[in-house]
Order: structure tokens, then sequence, then C-alpha cells
């Protein structure tokens, strides 16, 4: 059931505290024995400040209440060390919970820095304690906390370094909370900064663009716009650059977006240019799926891949998110994905028979005979699918359906449009860089 899992590739892109929702998922479904997944729990937990929770797992995996005798101690260290922080944070939390105090803040950090240190004795110190501080309850799991005190300390500090770090940090604990909104704002904030920002390496920017499509994974699959948003982020040349030079797996989900997605049909004729290109370099059966429909016609291996892409989905941290509806659990984009999948195998069938005997699609669409036919009739119905179907014969006929010559010029020019659009882009940039350098 965890052949197509893709946690061991994704997992080493995350912050250890975003991989606990992923092992609670595989936990769910049972893809790991319970013990390998709790074992992996406790391997992430011991680097983080998270005692109690190892301490119940601990107890969960060896069935004992008894806690070995380092997490006892390791215990008193994270709440000594906690108290410390604390009290050396003490004096700028008091003034950021002062409202009066705080309306004394301006837009300007060097004079708020200036006013913190003249009219209440706070300075660069006790502000790289607020980060401390932050840090070290975001590592205890006290999420809303850290995110409070990152927003806080971000700005105030005139630390660019530790600015973007508290950022990635704010969009963790964002993430953890289920505060879809903030952290899709975070997440803008974020990329805004790796695209503009001066890198000693192109390596460490392509690295940067790698981690923020990771992480956006939560934010895509849960959001109201999601599934819009990951293609508008994951089809820019350089992150779709990113993911075909380093993690070919996320071709996943850009996949199952602009499957699910029917106004981005344009985009999609481009990515199977890209599938094209990645089909030896990663298999997944979504990826496989599109290969079989619109580069190999094989449209018996596309029936076969769209149960494999079935369970891929069921199984998937992020694609496989259920919905309770009274006692039942579904998961909505199974639904969407595998309409979509018939749609896309009955079209490209279509294109290139004019004659269909109704006899053969049940088995392409992966459905009974009465299914296929009622599914066919509200598709030519809903969709204006140039088709008629004969009762008699038990036929479907295509009818002619010539290309718009003036469309296609259309599209063409709107096409070459958008790609001098990208050229002059990436040439002012790099005119930019060189003049910065």
């Amino acid at each position: 059931m965890a052949t197509h899992d893709l946690t061991p590739r994704i997992a080493p892109n995350l912050d250890r505290h975003l991989v606990f929702p992923i092992l609670e998922f595989l936990q769910e479904r049972e893809l790991y024995p319970d013990e390998q997944i709790l074992k992996s729990k406790i391997e992430l937990l011991n680097k983080t400040n998270m005692i109690d929770y190892a301490m119940d797992i601990h107890k969960s995996l060896y069935h004992t209440e008894d806690v070995p005798e380092d997490m006892v101690e390791r215990r008193a260290e994270v709440v000594a060390r906690l108290k410390a922080l604390e009290e050396a944070a003490a004096p700028l939390v008091s003034f950021l919970q002062n409202a009066n105090a705080v309306q004394e803040l301006r837009a300007d950090k060097q004079y708020n820095l200036q006013m913190l240190n003249d009219h209440y004795q706070i300075g660069l110190e006790q502000i790289e304690a607020l980060y401390q501080y932050a840090k070290f309850q975001f590592e205890c799991g006290n999420y809303s906390g850290a995110a409070d005190y990152l927003y806080q300390y971000r700005a105030l500090s005139t630390n660019s370094e530790r600015s973007l770090s508290a950022l990635w940090g704010k969009l963790a604990a964002e993430i953890l909370m289920q505060n879809w909104d903030i952290a899709f704002e975070e997440l803008n904030r974020l990329k805004e900064i790796i695209d503009s920002k001066s890198y000693a390496s192109p390596l460490n920017q392509v690295q940067s663009r790698i981690w923020l499509m990771h992480w956006s994974l939560f934010i895509f699959f849960n959001h109201d716009n999601g599934r819009t948003h990951i293609i508008d982020l994951f089809n820019q040349d350089k992150y779709l650059n990113a993911i075909q030079t380093n993690a070919p797996h996320l071709l996943r989900y850009l996949a199952t977006a602009l499957i699910v997605n029917k106004r981005r049909r344009t985009q999609f004729n481009d990515f199977i240019k890209v599938i094209q290109q990645e089909q030896y370099a990663f298999k997944d059966p979504i990826i496989e799926f599109l290969t079989c429909v619109y580069v190999n016609y094989d449209f018996d291996g596309a029936q076969k891949k769209m149960r494999e892409c079935e369970e891929v989905i069921l199984n998937d941290p992020f694609l496989g998110k259920r919905v309770e509806e009274g006692s039942f659990s579904t998961v909505p984009l199974r639904d969407e994905f595998l309409e979509n999948a018939r749609l896309f195998i009955f079209e490209t069938y279509c294109r290139i028979h004019q004659r269909i005997d109704m006899g053969v699609l049940p088995e392409k669409l992966n459905l009974n005979y009465e299914e296929a036919e009622s599914w066919i009739v509200n598709l030519i119905t809903t969709s204006k699918l140039p088709a008629k179907i004969d009762s008699k014969s038990g036929t479907v006929f295509m009818e002619p359906n010539h290309p718009n010559v003036y469309q296609q010029i259309i599209d063409h020019t709107k096409a070459l449009s958008g790609r001098t659009y990208k050229l002059v882009n990436q040439l002012l940039e790099k005119s930019q860089t060189q003049a910065a350098r």
C-alpha cells in the first residue's frame, strides 16, 4: 500500500514539526506498521522540546507507564531553559502587551529602536531574546505564541537573515494551526523575498524555492482557491525548472491540480510536454495516466492507471483529505479526479475515432454499461460535445470538428506574447543582478 508514498522524498524538505501531520495521516491509513510510525515520531520528537508528547508516545510504543530517565532530565532542562528565555524577553514582551505603548511604534525600524532604547531601556539584546524565546516556544509546540512573537520580532528586527528565518517559522506555525488564509499570505511574502533576494549561490535560491513548494502543499490542498494557486506557483519557469531538476515528485501535485481544474487547459497542454520529458525521471501513476492518454494513446493502460491513481489519492497526505458528511466520510478530490480522468479518456478517444461502439467505452471509463451510457449522455448535454448516441446500434457518432483557423491564430499569438513577456523579464532580472554586483 505504501508503494507510491512520497513521504521519504517530501519529509527532508520540511521542518520536522510539519512532518507530524503526515505521520498522523499515514498512521490513520495504516500504510505502515503502527510500531514503525511511533518510532518515527519519537525520533522526530527527540530533536524538539515537546518532551511530554515524546513521553506519551514512548508509553504507547512500549506499553508502559515508565519513561527513560534521560527524558525526565531533558524535561527539567527544557523547563529551566524556557524560564530563562522568558525572563530575558520579559521587558519587550511586557512592552508589546501594553496597547498604549505599542501605539508609539512607527514603520521606521531605526526610529523604533531608538525610541525603545530611550524610553523603555530595550535594546538589540532584548529583541534578540524575543526571537530566541519565540523559537523555543515553537520547539515546545506552542505555535500560537510562537507566531505572535515572531510577527512582533519581524516588525522590530533590522537583521534581514534573522527576519527571514522568523518568517519561515511563522509560516510553519500558521500551517500547523491550520490558519490557511494567513499562511497563504505568509507564503506569498516569503516567495517575494526568495525571488528578489541576492543569494551567494544560485543553488541556495533553488533550494529555497524547493522548500517553499513543499511547505505550500499543506496550504494549497486546504485553501479554498489552492488548486488554482498551486498551478500559478509551480508553473512559473523558475519553479518548474527547480521541480524538474531537484524535485520531480512534485509533478504529482501539479498534475492533479491541472486535471481537476478545467479552466487551465492551455497550461495543461504545456504540461503534457513537461511530462514527456520527465516520464523516465519519475514514475508515478498520475503522471503515467496522462502519458497513456496524451502521449501513447494507450486507453487500456490509462484505464488500469486510473485505478492506481485512486489508491494514490486516497493514501496521499495532501490529496486524500477527508470530509465528514453525517456518518459518511468522503474524499472530494478523488471524485473530481476520476470524473475528469474519464472525461480526458473519452475526449481523446473521440478525437481518434469518429464512430465508437458503446460496448467498448465502459471498460475504457472503468464503469458498467448503464453508468457509461448515462455518463456520456450527461456529458453531451452539459458540455455541448459534438456527438450523438444511436441507442439501437449502441454507437456514439462524433460530428466532424474542424479547427477554427482564426482561433488558432489568436491562441498562438497569446502564447507568443506570454513567452516574449517571460523572456523580457528574465533579461531584466539578469541585468539587475549584474548591476547589483
